[in-house]
């Protein structure tokens, strides 16, 4: 992470809480820590703890890779790359075929 980012991330961490209508407590009380903490963290007073950030991630129904490329600028591309391969993986063989077709029409454009 940048200096920027992590001077940042506690505002981005309070975006993405409000981006999905929870409130600190609401956070708190599913990470089973105090609404303190959570607001000690969006404030940057504190970092998350690896483990609450796993949860944290969880909550937002994002993979770690995705919560981290939100934060964290420099891994965005690396959390989308991720992110995509995932999506890809569950599709069966005919539909990747038709998204290859898409892709490269698209590029064409």
């Amino acid at each position: 992470m940048t200096q920027n980012d992590y001077e940042n991330l506690g505002s981005k961490m309070k975006e993405l809480r409000i981006r999905n209508d929870l409130t600190q407590a609401e956070v708190a009380a599913a990470l089973d820590v105090t609404p303190g903490y959570i607001s000690n963290v969006e404030n940057n007073r504190t970092a998350m703890s690896l483990r609450i950030l796993v949860y944290y991630a969880k909550l937002l129904n994002l993979s770690l890779d995705a919560l981290i490329g939100t934060i964290d600028s420099e891994y965005q591309n690396t959390a989308l790359d991720r992110e995509i391969m995932g999506e890809l993986s569950e599709m069966d063989p005919d539909d990747k075929k038709k998204l290859l077709q898409t892709i490269r029409l698209w590029k064409k454009a």
